[in-house]
């Protein structure tokens, strides 16, 4: 839930209140009974750019099944060179 900030128009007392999106916002002080003001402060955190979405980082293939049946490995020849022959003497 968020934190809201209020100041009295009258006596000036801060507060910092939780409420859910769906509460109503106070409109009275409850030092002095005055009339409440929400305060507007600037956000801790900006994101620019065209946006962020959950496909950014996804291939843009989206017609393929999710499930692909693994294939087998490919069989690959080797030729191996003949071992050099030992002198020994």
């Amino acid at each position: 839930m968020p934190t809201y900030q209020y100041a009295c128009n009258n006596c000036g007392e801060q507060l910092e209140v939780v409420q859910k999106f769906s509460d109503d916002a106070l409109t009275v002080c409850p030092n002095c009974q005055g009339e409440l003001r929400k305060v507007f402060s600037a956000v801790g955190i900006v994101f620019k750019g065209s946006g962020f979405y959950r496909t950014d980082n996804r291939s843009s293939s989206t017609s393929t099944p999710a499930t692909t049946t693994p294939s087998k490995p490919a069989e690959t020849k080797t030729e191996s060179a003949p071992a050099p022959a030992s002198t020994t003497s």
